[in-house]
């Protein structure tokens, strides 16, 4: 089981095949109990059970595959260099069906994520989405791994309140999302709006964000109904991906 968990914590594919990601630390461990995650393995160490006896008895009661380990293995299940001597083992929350609701539904706020790659720019969307009360997050499939190690840590347990969608077909999700609202591409130029002149109260709306590096694909802006951009005043070109997340999705709830 130590040998299991600390795969996990490395490899993206096996994650995938085993359809589990790894939770560590007391409070992001609460927070998937909370949730109602489905904690499929719990680990504890000997400290922890004295520090955080009471979060501890209530994920066990709940996983029934619950371990206490010894202090000096515990370090090697966990990608964190101090651990907190809690770790889960827990199944991605099935939230699609929050997807289906466009036809039925008006005014839900979508963000539509393209190649972002980096793990602190996507732990930072996503924790500002949930905390800005956006309805889900579609993410390409050639993203960095939404159930890696440091882009949990970086939700702040936002990964298991928002509902998330990965598709391999991005630009086809957009097209399909436009016979029932409308789509917005940011870009740094040749814009046909600036993103503060968009009214997004009046029916389903999603914006898309790039690559870090190269923003939004041709196909991806072309998918779009409209493209926009964040005026900027001073010399940079462009903006990091999580600031321009975040300064899209402000404008998308306010």
């Amino acid at each position: 089981m130590v040998k299991y968990a600390a795969k996990l914590q490395k490899s993206a594919s096996f994650r995938r095949e085993e359809n589990l990601f790894p939770v560590e630390g007391a409070r992001l461990c609460e927070d998937a109990l909370n949730s109602k995650a489905e904690i499929k393995y719990f680990f504890y160490s000997e400290t922890a059970d004295k520090k955080y006896h009471t979060i501890i008895k209530k994920i066990s009661e709940k996983c029934p595959n619950t371990y206490r380990v010894k202090e000096s293995v515990f370090p090697k299940m966990c990608d964190t260099v101090t651990p907190q001597g809690m770790l889960s083992l827990v199944s991605p929350l099935d939230k699609s069906r929050v997807f289906d609701t466009i036809k039925k539904y008006n005014k839900l706020k979508f963000l539509a994520l393209e190649c972002v790659q980096d793990p602190g720019n996507m732990g930072t969307i996503l924790r500002t989405a949930d905390a800005l009360g956006i309805d889900g997050i579609i993410i390409s499939s050639n993203s960095c791994d939404v159930f890696s190690p440091k882009v949990i840590r970086g939700t702040m347990g936002a990964v298991f309140r928002l509902p998330i969608f990965i598709t391999d077909d991005i630009c086809g999700y957009i097209k399909r999302f436009n016979e029932n609202g409308c789509s917005y591409a940011t870009v740094p130029l040749n814009a046909d709006k600036a993103v503060t002149e968009i009214d997004f109260k009046s029916g389903n709306v999603i914006a898309a964000i790039g690559n870090e590096g190269n923003g939004l694909t041709k196909e991806c802006i072309e998918a779009c109904s409209c493209k926009i951009t964040i005026p900027m005043t001073g010399n940079a070109e462009s903006l990091n991906a999580g600031i321009a997340a975040g300064i899209v999705m402000w404008e998308m709830v306010r």
